[in-house]
């Protein structure tokens, strides 16, 4: 009797859990908010056609979420006089961009459907669109993620991959979120679009040698050796086409982040860029698989988190 006792113990426990845990579905709006995915990517449609460089903003806004305690919108989150979010943080100050188009499209779904779609997914699918306004892969995306009540600096200080890392730290960074040497290449890749400010740069195209010396005098026309920090330089030489011409320059020593370079530098990784130089339909597969696996970091399921009613600041606040 006991042991029977003891079993629906461990039965209710394993449903309670499991309802914090809930699996997201791809169909997880489909009959609470059916238009949602659709007025989604109709204002990242609007947004990249009045300017191309936004997809890159909003892909990019995703993975600076998602590798900060798991795609929970937590980078969203405005500072306040008694909290302090991820916004300001040096990977992300004066350069993630994009939460305004959240801001509208987070407007336009609560319109629709209050209170149903969390910001986290409406992150998640963004960047999906965005790729695939570029020209880029497109890929089913897991929804049901829940939104945050908390957000950490410290950890976007310390957990996102900076633009100066050698492959090894590279490797490691990626590693520690669970990601193989593969993916890592294939999620730098996504350098194929957009752009990076003359002060991630700045020391590649004055101080290294294994840079394309045209390639290297082009850029310090842009971003000079002081001054001109905010100054912007494409990514690749097709940063407004999602396609995998980022990897062509690296093998002619025109990556323009030192991390960039890294990945075709006589190292591990040569022959991944090398595969991808080859045949981009295979870096589109890689992609669009490891940022489906990037947006399955750490979600909020189930009766974890909240569903925020304005992605900038947690309910009730």
């Amino acid at each position: 009797m006991a042991s029977l006792s003891l079993f629906s113990l461990f039965c209710m426990l394993s449903f309670l859990m499991g309802m914090g845990n809930a699996q997201l579905s791809p169909n997880f709006y489909a009959s609470t908010c059916p238009r949602a995915l659709s007025t989604i990517r109709t204002a990242v449609n609007n947004a990249v056609a009045k300017e191309r460089r936004m997809g890159a903003s909003l892909l990019r806004l995703h993975f600076h979420d998602c590798f900060v305690q798991g795609c929970d919108a937590s980078i969203l989150l405005d500072d306040t006089s008694s909290f302090t979010g991820e916004k300001t943080a040096g990977p992300n100050r004066n350069s993630v961009r994009g939460y305004e188009v959240i801001d509208t499209i987070k407007s336009q779904v609560e319109t629709l459907c209050p209170g149903v779609v969390s910001c986290a997914d409406i992150l998640t699918v963004v960047a999906r669109d965005s790729v695939v306004a570029l020209g880029g892969p497109s890929w089913t995306v897991p929804l049901g993620r829940r939104d945050s009540t908390t957000a950490s600096f410290s950890a976007a200080n310390s957990d996102l991959p900076g633009p100066g890392l050698d492959l090894s730290a590279l490797i490691s960074s990626f590693s520690n979120k669970g990601f193989t040497a593969r993916e890592m290449v294939a999620l730098s890749g996504t350098h194929t679009i957009g752009k990076a400010r003359c002060t991630t740069f700045r020391s590649r195209i004055y101080n290294e040698t294994n840079i394309d010396a045209a390639f290297a005098a082009s850029k310090q026309q842009i971003c000079p050796s002081s001054g001109g920090d905010d100054n912007l330089s494409d990514l690749d030489e097709t940063t407004a086409v999602f396609d995998n011409v980022y990897f062509r320059n690296l093998k002619e020593k025109k990556g323009l982040l030192h991390s960039d370079q890294q990945l075709y530098n006589g190292g591990s990784t040569d022959s991944i860029v090398e595969t991808y130089i080859t045949n981009s339909a295979v870096f589109f597969k890689d992609v669009a698989n490891a940022l489906i696996k990037m947006g399955n970091l750490s979600p909020l399921t189930g009766t974890n988190g909240q569903i925020r009613t304005d992605c900038r600041k947690i309910n009730g606040s």
